[in-house]
């Protein structure tokens, strides 16, 4: 390919967005900002595309897009503006885009992501949630279309960089490897007794000991509901049981994931907790280019501690266990739900300790309701609307 790489980035003002655009930066020979979208914030959309210039801009929230089309103009830019859902989607879609970076938070990622998917692209995945809620219908449309997936949470990107070199997402599992080997670093209630659990405020929650993220994801790694997230797309990105896969608390946030093999050995990814590391290497792949991040300092004294999973503390994990296991539906309402939960107690309706009951209120709902399994578009957003509404009902009592 003649000239440099066209990179869409969605969810560009998110904290991944802000990441990739950093790297981006670092090798404008090789990347051009071609296209970027926001989901209503208009002032950091605006700032971005004064400084990466892209050729289109999407803001999902059409009634956003006045303000945004003043804000441009006054600014004197020249990029193309596009407002809605079906604007975002066309975007990742774009013939002229080579590069998607997915990494708008939550549900909302998921059309834009599959009709990137859909396309052909090199789709970077940092949005695990579309993973989660519709697995199969993703794989199936990128080997449809001969789409790349390259995983960017900083463990699935791990663990892709530890398997056999030919690997790709999607294709299962490699031959000889024994399991995977998810690490936490336990979030910043590891060691708070439980009964305090209970009063943990919002600022409190989102204030991860190693990694900078948004709020919900912070949320989401102190309940270790990341964790649960991330297991059940390990299994759909890398074709694994759910007992091939463990999970493990690692404090320091050094050690990103291991992958086992069958004769003994495993191989291990490490490096300083900045998500610009796995968004250099996907961005790069199959090369390898800076990311702005420093190594390690073997100099140093380092230990690395490893502790087993507190399922009292953390019944997160247990739960996606179970809807690995049950597969259909259950992993599209567990993220729901939990998406619902998360919400709540961050607007203060919502003790801490009671986000994992909402989602197991909501799993309980699922199990005894006539809900088909879903594999199409629609039939996926149709249960996520349900699993939203008994969860909203499930906060009524438990709030």
């Amino acid at each position: 390919m003649s000239g440099p790489q066209k990179l869409v980035v969605l969810g560009a003002t998110g904290s991944v967005g802000r990441s990739t655009l950093d790297v981006a930066a670092r090798h404008a020979d090789r990347l051009e900002v071609w296209g970027l979208s926001a989901h209503r914030d208009v002032e950091g959309l605006a700032r971005l595309c004064e400084i990466h210039k892209p050729a289109h801009a999407v803001i999902a929230d059409a009634s956003r897009f006045d303000a945004l089309r003043v804000r441009l103009h006054d600014a004197g830019l020249a990029t193309e503006l596009h407002a809605g859902v079906a604007a975002l989607d066309a975007l990742a879609a774009a013939p002229e885009a080579t590069q998607i970076m997915a990494s708008i938070a939550g549900a909302a990622g998921l059309s834009s992501t599959l009709a990137a998917l859909k396309a052909g692209k090199r789709v970077l995945i940092a949005n695990k949630e579309p993973l989660v809620m519709a697995g199969r219908l993703m794989m199936a449309a990128a080997a449809s279309s001969g789409a790349t997936v390259l995983p960017i949470d900083s463990e699935h990107n791990a663990i892709f960089q530890c398997l056999p070199h030919s690997t790709r997402c999607g294709a299962g599992l490699a031959k000889g490897i024994h399991r995977i080997i998810l690490t936490a670093s336990g979030g910043p209630f590891r060691e708070t007794p439980l009964a305090e659990l209970a009063r943990v405020m919002p600022e409190q929650a989102v204030r991860h000991p190693n990694w900078s993220m948004g709020r919900k994801i912070s949320v989401d790694s102190a309940t270790m509901m990341n964790k649960g997230l991330e297991l059940i797309e390990a299994a759909v990105l890398y074709g694994l049981r759910e007992q091939q896969i463990e999970v493990v608390i690692h404090p320091e946030s050094i050690i990103h994931s291991m992958v086992e093999y069958d004769d003994g050995s495993t191989l291990a990814q490490l490096g300083n907790p900045d998500m610009r590391v796995p968004i250099a290497h996907a961005l790069a792949w199959p090369e390898r280019w800076a990311s702005g991040v420093k190594g390690l300092d073997w100099t140093s004294p380092r230990s690395f501690r490893f502790e087993p999973l507190d399922l009292e503390r953390f019944p997160a994990v247990a739960i996606a266990r179970n809807v690995l296991k049950a597969g259909g539906i259950a992993p599209n309402v567990f993220n729901a739900a939990n998406e619902v939960a998360v919400a709540a107690f961050l607007d203060g309706k919502l003790a801490f300790n009671r986000i994992a009951s909402v989602v197991e209120t909501a799993l309980l709902e699922a199990g005894s309701s006539r809900l088909a399994d879903a594999d199409e578009l629609e039939a996926i957003l149709a249960v996520d609307g349900w699993a939203r509404r008994a969860a909203a009902t499930a906060l009524k009592s438990l709030a």
